[in-house]
């Protein structure tokens, strides 16, 4: 007998995917920026290079050069003032829990690929009572290169046992759609703070989980077979320069 294939993947993003909380990210930005003078948008910076490491996020805005070391102090403040503004609003995106329950009895692995730190990762999975439902956790400290890069998504489908190519990524990010594709995988995006048209060329865009069913992923993973290129004038126009 041929040997069944395996088994389908599912691998999210955290912010602003699994929670809508891009806001206040970009709020605690524009609090680090005012504390040391800085005039950058927030909100318009993240639309670009949501989904990276916090110290690269910095890293741009700076004119001078920045020791590491500092960078790390800054993105710990600022990581101090997001929960401060988000711990009486941490929510789950609506229908993810229905969603992801609906995706293990239909067989699907699933997996969390994040840029966050573990007790950032805590914060929400814990917090939620989402834990139970990944088979795997990828975060900063478990890949060398972060997002746009592809190493997160490729760790998480390795420890998942799936193939790249049965691999679909939510994600609400540019820089995490081009991971995606680099990653030679699929991509459903969470449309919490792009417009549709924005992103490169996903499967489907979905506000939340009650506009998608497991049932609906399969048939898009039929209907689209090929995965996408990165998009070397989106690489270009959002990260080259870092």
């Amino acid at each position: 007998m041929p040997a069944s294939p395996p088994p389908y993947a599912l691998i999210f993003d955290m912010d602003g995917v699994l929670i809508d909380n891009t806001a206040y990210q970009a709020k605690a930005f524009q609090l680090l920026f005012r504390e040391h003078g800085l005039t950058t948008n927030a909100r318009q910076l993240l639309k670009r290079l949501n989904g990276m490491p916090a110290t690269t996020v910095l890293k741009t805005v700076f004119r001078h050069p920045v020791p590491p070391k500092q960078l790390e102090e800054y993105a710990a403040q600022r990581e101090f003032l997001y929960r401060v503004l988000y711990w009486d609003k941490r929510r789950e995106t609506p229908g993810l829990s229905g969603f992801l329950a609906a995706a293990r009895a239909a067989g699907f692995r699933i997996a969390l690929g994040t840029g966050s730190a573990p007790e950032t990762i805590s914060y929400i999975l814990d917090h939620l009572n989402l834990r139970r439902f990944f088979d795997v956790v990828v975060g900063k400290d478990d890949v060398k290169n972060g997002k746009p890069h592809a190493d997160t998504f490729r760790v998480a489908a390795h420890k998942l046992g799936v193939p790249p190519e049965r691999c679909v990524v939510f994600e609400d990010a540019l820089l995490g759609e081009q991971a995606a594709y680099r990653a030679g995988m699929r991509v459903v995006a969470v449309s919490s703070g792009l417009r549709p048209e924005q992103f490169q060329a996903p499967l489907r865009v979905v506000k939340d989980f009650t506009e998608i069913t497991p049932a609906q992923v399969r048939e898009l993973l039929a209907q689209h077979p090929e995965t996408p290129k990165p998009s070397k004038e989106m690489a270009k126009r959002h990260y080259m320069k870092l």
